[in-house]
């Protein structure tokens, strides 16, 4: 076994005790299988994903939430295959709910999306490394990716339940308070929301709407399957709450204001009709060219997590577009 892994970083060796302790954290058993794994079609055991999540650093208490996470992005919904082979910069990330997120030491606040939490940073690339070895995701070869990005190392966070206030995620989706999810995405790195004076709900989210807004996102083109996803801070969501706004009227404000003109799009981006390309499932095609195009087909489409620490930032994960979220129970 190499001393370092696919992503070139070193890995843990996957010795047979340590495995074991992997599997002993989980109620599956080695021999299950898992997939088939999209680009490589490879069906894989529990046990060998076991592997990559001692190679990745992961502690065995962690393995629940790496399967689940594997699992939730192998749903037909996913497009696993799109999303890792695709020249975008896009990429499974993955937000843990509920109340395994403090039994393993999920980071949910300060710098939760940068480094510094073992659990973060090795469930993240534990899935990386699965993608690469099983899946085949070879950068060049079948992850066609122009430039990729520093999330495609791994990137998992919890959200921050107790700082927000609404419901969470997985409660939003079904889910009971007590129980614990994983949430796959299809996203782009995270771009960053400054606003360190807004003191409504409506200049918080239009600095937000502002930053969902770009030409060169894939969402303003592939809008009927996108999922904007913005990530905001305990105090911008103090900020919103305060004015006793629900996380449906903060989705409804981003449908109705992050919204790119269609004379914008024309011939630009992904709209491009000179040789028949242009997407043909996003609302930019043969509209009227006074109208605004929404982040998404619908305002419930709008995800809204609460994660992060002290500060007047949130952050916007522009979506694939061609994938949908994934939340599964761990």
């Amino acid at each position: 076994m190499a001393d370092v892994g696919p992503d070139g970083l070193p890995v843990v060796q996957p010795t047979r005790e340590r495995v074991d302790s992997f599997l002993a954290a989980t109620d599956r058993s080695g021999d299950e299988t898992v997939g088939p794994f999209p680009l490589s079609e490879r069906t894989v055991t529990v046990e060998k994903l076991a592997v990559n999540a001692v190679m990745a650093g992961c502690a065995p208490e962690h393995f629940p939430v790496v399967l689940a996470a594997l699992e939730a992005s192998l749903a037909e919904q996913f497009n696993l295959y799109g999303v890792l082979a695709t020249t975008e910069p896009h990429w499974p990330s993955v937000v843990v709910n509920g109340p395994i997120t403090e039994e393993v030491g999920i980071n949910g606040a300060d710098n939760a999306y940068g480094q510094g939490t073992r659990a973060n940073a090795t469930i993240g690339r534990a899935l990386t490394l699965v993608y690469m070895n099983v899946a085949g995701a070879d950068p060049g070869t079948t992850d066609m990716a122009t430039h990729g990005g520093p999330h495609k190392r791994g990137l998992c966070v919890a959200e921050n339940e107790e700082a927000s206030p609404w419901d969470p995620l997985h409660v939003e989706r079904g889910f009971d308070p007590a129980e614990s999810t994983v949430t796959v995405f299809g996203a782009e790195a995270p771009h960053n929301v400054n606003d360190h004076v807004a003191d409504t709900p409506q200049d918080v989210l239009t600095t937000a709407a502002d930053a969902m807004t770009a030409l060169g996102a894939n969402t303003a083109y592939l809008t009927a399957n996108a999922e904007p996803h913005l990530v905001l801070s305990p105090e911008h969501a103090a900020t919103i709450a305060r004015a006793d706004w629900t996380k449906t009227d903060v989705k409804r404000f981003l449908y109705d204001h992050a919204r790119i003109p269609v004379e914008r799009l024309r011939g630009k981006g992904m709209d491009d009709d000179r040789d028949g390309t242009r997407p043909r499932h996003g609302p930019a095609t043969d509209v009227p060219p006074d109208t605004t195009v929404p982040p998404c087909e619908r305002p419930e489409d709008v995800v809204v997590t609460v994660t992060g620490g002290t500060g007047r930032h949130s952050l916007f994960c522009s979506s694939f577009g061609d994938t949908k979220s994934v939340t599964r129970r761990v």
